[in-house]
């Protein structure tokens, strides 16, 4: 494969990306909901609140459906409103956070071909002197790249509001623990690969990006699952737990990208224009 073309494709559609207000704007304003202002909201409403109450009640039933060594580690939490704090910062907003890869992949694959055929810049591509693996690779590691960096932005800022608010009881940087390491750095790049190998799919065969967006749009369901899993007090995103999640994720991009990049051909696309 040509990595220097595959750069220069790269750092095009990177550039197109921090240009366009439809792609741009939700790849900030989702992280900052997600992982700032909920946390933030939700947090100082736990601080404040008599969980004696029929408006906290909510909270106290998740908080005794939870396995009780997941808090044990932490025994500086010794009041229900510290117990359920730190339930909601280390576990309530961990599905929420896999939501922050998928959706950044997700809304820059979806521009990745469907994006191109807008604005005209396709045909051009299509004959660029590179195999069609090499354009293949090159739409698919935009997203991914792109993905990771605003994880990782993501979980520094919710690291912050986590450590603030917990700071008073805590008294000592406990975010991020083992757990939402393995979420950042195993579970949130598979699930970044599962909605960029499915955006890049359907991208390549509509016309249109909101297209592409609305039929890709189903790629957020397993994510939806867990989040009522864990709401439900069903699951919860511990070590282990997150570790089989980000295998099973792993698995699925494996057979998502094969299939792509076996049945990628950019005269299919050309004849599409």
């Amino acid at each position: 494969m040509n990595w220097r073309a595959i750069g220069a494709i790269i750092r095009k559609d990177l550039k197109v990306v921090s240009q366009s207000k439809a792609v741009i704007i939700p790849l900030i304003m989702v992280p900052l909901i997600l992982l700032v202002a909920m946390p933030a909201a939700i947090g100082v409403f736990i601080n404040g609140a008599d969980l004696s109450t029929p408006d906290a009640s909510d909270f106290t039933t998740m908080l005794e459906q939870m396995p009780r060594d997941l808090l044990d580690q932490y025994p500086e939490a010794r009041t229900a409103n510290h117990q359920v704090l730190l339930y909601v910062l280390l576990y309530f907003f961990a599905p929420f956070f896999l939501m922050l890869p998928l959706m950044v992949a997700s809304v820059i694959a979806a521009d990745s071909f469907a994006g191109e055929k807008e604005r005209k810049t396709l045909e051009a591509l299509i004959y660029t002197p590179t195999s069609d693996r090499t354009l293949y690779v090159a739409k698919v590691l935009s997203p991914w790249l792109a993905a990771l960096a605003v994880t990782v932005v993501g979980l520094v800022a919710y690291a912050v509001v986590a450590n603030v608010l917990a700071w008073p009881f805590m008294g000592r940087v406990f975010f991020p623990n083992a757990a939402w390491l393995v979420l950042t750095l195993w579970v949130s790049p598979a699930a970044a690969g599962m909605g960029l190998g499915t955006m890049v799919l359907v991208s390549s065969r509509v016309s249109t990006f909101q297209e592409a967006y609305q039929m890709g749009g189903m790629v957020v369901l397993p994510v939806l699952l867990l989040i009522l899993g864990q709401v439900g007090g069903v699951i919860y995103f511990s070590t282990e737990f997150s570790l089989l999640v980000g295998l099973a994720l792993w698995l699925i991009d494996l057979g998502l990208i094969w299939y792509g990049a076996r049945t990628f051909r950019r005269g299919e696309l050309l004849a599409k224009l």
